[in-house]
């Protein structure tokens, strides 16, 4: 690593500064077979039409003209073209974070109409707009959890997203939580890949601040929230329910029984994007809402009556003395949100029940019709759109196989459960063709 000054006597004064002979000195810290000695192998620089040819030759190399099916918390859904068209206007593409009401009433406004929505969805009394995804989400309603109950015990169902349980240990290392994860009822059992109720009931105390579930889960099978809220209630522990599909809630009973809701809103318009941004959003009764991060828009009147849109609350370290503030989140994701919003209107209540419908059917009839091409774990419970084929192949073999066909198979589960031997986790949705699942099934029997 090298730096050069504008001139040697600079660099001899800079040097002298700081109290180092040489520019070696400066670096002697660091141990020598990681500096870098000599200069950065960078290309020349290009001409605009040189830059355009560049990015089509590695647009070339993605994964265009392969069918799809992955899914594990990321998920491919339409996106009306409407969505990208609002969204790009300047006085949403560049806004920023509405701390004066009287000149942000636009993004108010949509905040407000995307809680009020989020609502209706998941049947708690509020919700706010300002997670970065889903796993901080549920981190984030961990510790709400903890703070509402003065409580410092955490039980994780182990079928919630490994990488949402990845994030919550991040945040919970210094904070210091007792985090816990409650193992599934395994192949063979009545209710196979649900959080085991008795084995939650044994670990729930009256230290526990909170039981984490996530439903549709990591299995894409559907959990037993009222049997789940009971447990919790009765040590008067708090329920927080993940959601990691949105999607599923236009035919899924909402978790009415739960008191904090997390919810990944990626499916509600979100393009993929390699990974995000995504759309992180807090739900959660009433009686909550001092606890709750992030911010929260409501409606008033101003003096002469008309209708207008406030920040009710923001307990963000932005707005308020750090050591006050329920969370560090502070960074504006009323765009995304806004894509989630216009995507629930084109919808509508009946749309979504609609795109739901189709999401299970096509999820029905691949499992059905893959799941022959080996052994489907978990077949006789309740699931949305996805589903776990476990084959005498490794996960890798199969799906190197697979990409010779243009086919992105499942996700390998070795990883976070290798009891499940050679188990990938599949998902179909409304975009995948009757087409597309046959020839995957084919193309798996070889």
């Amino acid at each position: 690593m090298r730096y050069l000054p504008k001139s040697d006597a600079e660099r001899v004064d800079m040097l002298r500064e700081i109290g180092a002979s040489s520019i070696d000195e400066l670096f002697a810290v660091i141990p020598e077979e990681y500096r870098f000695t000599r200069d950065l192998s960078i290309p020349r620089q290009f001409g605009e039409s040189e830059i355009i040819d560049h990015f089509k030759a590695a647009s070339a190399k993605s994964a265009n003209g392969y069918t799809s099916f992955l899914g594990a918390g990321a998920y491919r859904h339409y996106r009306p073209v409407v969505i990208d068209s609002l969204v790009q206007r300047g006085e949403f593409l560049t806004s920023y974070t509405p701390y004066q009401a009287e000149i942000t009433q636009g993004t108010l406004q949509a905040i407000f109409e995307f809680q009020t929505m989020i609502c209706e969805l998941t049947g708690m009394d509020i919700a706010n707009a300002s997670m970065y995804d889903g796993s901080t989400g549920a981190a984030e309603a961990v510790m709400m959890a903890v703070r509402i109950t003065g409580r410092d015990g955490v039980l994780v169902a182990k079928t919630v997203h490994p990488e949402y349980r990845e994030v919550m240990h991040t945040y919970a290392q210094h904070q210091g939580h007792d985090a816990s994860e409650v193992t599934y009822y395994p192949e063979g059992h009545a209710k196979a890949g649900r959080v085991d109720l008795e084995a939650l009931e044994q670990a729930v105390t009256d230290q526990t601040a909170c039981v984490l579930v996530q439903s549709p889960n990591f299995f894409g099978i559907a959990e037993d929230i009222p049997a789940i809220a009971d447990i919790a209630h009765k040590k008067g522990a708090l329920l927080i329910v993940s959601i990691a599909e949105a999607v599923s809630l236009g035919i899924m009973r909402p978790p009415v029984e739960a008191d904090i809701v997390s919810i990944e809103a990626q499916s509600f318009g979100v393009a993929l994007s390699y990974g995000g941004p995504y759309c992180g959003v807090l739900a959660a009764k009433e009686k909550y809402l001092r606890q709750m991060p992030g911010r929260l828009v409501g409606e008033t009147k101003d003096t002469e009556g008309r209708r207008g849109f406030v920040l009710t609350l923001s307990t963000r370290e932005q707005h308020i003395r750090r050591e006050k503030a329920t969370s560090n989140i502070c960074t504006n994701q009323a765009l995304v949100a806004l894509m989630a919003t216009i995507f629930l209107t084109v919808y509508g209540k009946q749309g979504m029940r609609d795109l739901a419908l189709q999401n299970l059917a096509k999820g029905s009839f691949a499992a059905e019709t893959i799941g022959k091409q080996g052994k489907l774990l978990f077949a006789n419970t309740p699931r949305f759109h996805e589903f776990v084929l476990q084959t005498d192949e490794t996960a890798e073999a199969l799906n190197a196989r697979l990409l010779d066909k243009k086919i992105i198979g499942g996700l390998s589960l070795k990883k976070w459960y290798p009891e499940l031997g050679n188990a990938t986790l599949w998902c179909a949705t409304e975009l995948t063709t009757r087409e597309q699942i046959e020839a995957a099934a084919e193309a798996i029997q070889g």
